[in-house]
């Protein structure tokens, strides 16, 4: 199966994404707002997890925030 976004477009190694929902990001004092883009994702073995880039960190999200931009 492959990784498919909230409009069900499927997801590729690389591709920008934009969040659809406010994230509260654990044990951080970090708030992600809906609308952030992240470019050059990176696909994990979950198909409904994607790592994305915020800074030095890796952040995990889940596919059902994302839609491909």
């Amino acid at each position: 199966m492959a990784a498919r976004d909230t409009n069900g477009n499927e997801l590729t190694e690389g591709d920008a994404v934009l969040l659809v929902k406010d994230l509260k990001v654990k044990d951080a004092p970090l708030t992600l707002k809906r609308g952030k883009q992240f470019k050059g994702i990176h696909l994990t073995d979950n198909e409904a997890e994607v790592e994305c880039r915020e800074g030095k960190s890796v952040l995990v999200l889940k596919t059902c925030y994302l839609k491909k931009a």
